[in-house]
This record gives C-alpha cells, sequence and structure tokens, in this order.
C-alpha cells in the first residue's frame, strides 16, 4: 500500500470490496447535499491495494493531520452505512463510526475547527454510532 495522499481535505477511503451495491450506497449518501445544502469535502480513494487495511495501517500511512473514513465491511453491512472515521494528528487521534448520511457534519465541522472532536463523540449513541445531536 502506498501513502495516502496529503491533499488537506478529508479522505474516504474503500476497504471493502465485496458489495459492489454498499459502495454505491455510500457513493450516493455522501454526495447528496442535505436540505441545508451540506455536503462533506472528501476526496474518495477506491483503490484495491486498499483491500481489508485496518484503521492502524491507513493511520500509518496517513498524513501527519488527517481526516480519514473508512468504508468498511461493517459499513457496508448495515442499512445505515456506519462509516469509520478516524482523526489523526500529532496531539490526539480518536474513532467514532457516523451514519453516512451525517457524514457532512463531523467532516464540515472538525475540517474549519467549529467543533471540538469530543463534541462528536458524546454525542454518539450507546452502540458508539452518531445519528446525529
Amino acid at each position: 500500500m502506498d501513502r495516502l495522499p496529503d491533499l488537506q481535505t478529508s479522505l474516504l477511503i474503500r476497504t471493502d470490496f465485496a458489495d459492489p451495491a454498499g459502495w454505491d450506497a455510500v457513493r450516493t449518501a455522501v454526495t447528496t447535499p442535505t436540505e441545508e445544502d451540506f455536503l462533506p469535502n472528501l476526496h474518495v480513494v477506491d483503490d484495491p491495494a486498499y483491500r481489508d487495511a485496518t484503521a492502524d495501517q491507513l493511520v500509518a500511512l496517513a498524513p501527519e493531520w488527517a481526516l480519514l473514513i473508512l468504508a468498511d465491511r461493517t459499513a457496508l453491512a448495515s442499512a445505515e452505512l456506519p462509516l469509520l472515521v478516524v482523526r489523526v494528528s500529532p496531539h490526539e487521534n480518536g474513532r467514532l463510526r457516523v451514519i453516512a448520511e451525517r457524514l457532512w457534519s463531523i467532516e464540515n465541522n472538525i475540517s474549519l475547527a467549529n467543533m471540538d472532536w469530543e463534541e462528536f463523540t458524546s454525542s454518539a449513541d450507546e452502540d458508539g454510532v452518531l445519528r446525529g445531536f
């Protein structure tokens, strides 16, 4: 696996290639604007070289500051598409699942430093998935 691109944008990385329909559903969910016209700012990494890559493996390949969003087997196996968001920074790393249709809320606010990571993690449901505030 190559190092992930350092593009100053969040990376949506496909790691599960067993479910093309699930991947299509993720792509549709994250590229469909909300009623308020919000969208996540993403660079899509759809490369079989990252097949079955773990979050830890991808963190090791990530730029020093990054927001990685993994479309992994867990995400594609659920109708809610709970993507794994991994925050990479020299000071603090974190992981949280968020349903695909709400990805914009984390991506927009973390990228613009409008909200702290803890605001999202503390708003997740008991199963560790953020479905909104």
